[in-house]
């Protein structure tokens, strides 16, 4: 399970909104096993139908959590017109299994989790939101 604070996962949607019909991307950090902020990426694909980041940008992005002592936790980006489900490309680009992997639909504004199981499958995870940040 997935633990977020609700301002996090509602700057996500918000900046997927913004950003429609590209899908939208972003880095969620925390701490303890919490998400605690959001940290927007830039699609360097410019594309409705799959992200990418820019090398340079995810660097910043580890540099930033750590000056906060956070820790990178999720990637998440947006699916503009289909399903919060993982495509073939998203389970080909997760890559790494202590990474969660949160899609946020807009078409039926649905969030989903995902993260590896068993035998290096994909699995859906359950999604815990918080109020506010624990302490």
């Amino acid at each position: 399970m997935l633990t977020i604070s609700r301002v996090a996962l509602e700057a996500f949607i918000q900046r997927a909104r913004d950003e429609a019909p590209i899908e939208s991307c972003a880095y969620f950090a925390g701490s303890d096993g919490i998400v605690k902020e959001m940290i927007p990426m830039t699609n360097i694909d410019k594309s409705a139908e799959h992200f990418s980041f820019d090398p340079k940008e995810q660097f910043a992005a580890v540099r930033t959590a750590r000056s906060k002592n956070l820790t990178l936790l999720a990637v998440c980006h947006s699916h503009p017109a289909s399903p919060a489900r993982m495509s073939a490309e998203d389970i080909r680009l997760a890559n790494d299994p202590s990474m969660r992997y949160i899609i946020h639909s807009l078409s039926d504004n649905v969030t989903r989790c995902f993260a590896y199981g068993n035998n290096n499958t994909i699995v859906e995870e359950d999604i815990h939101i918080i109020a506010e940040e624990r302490r």
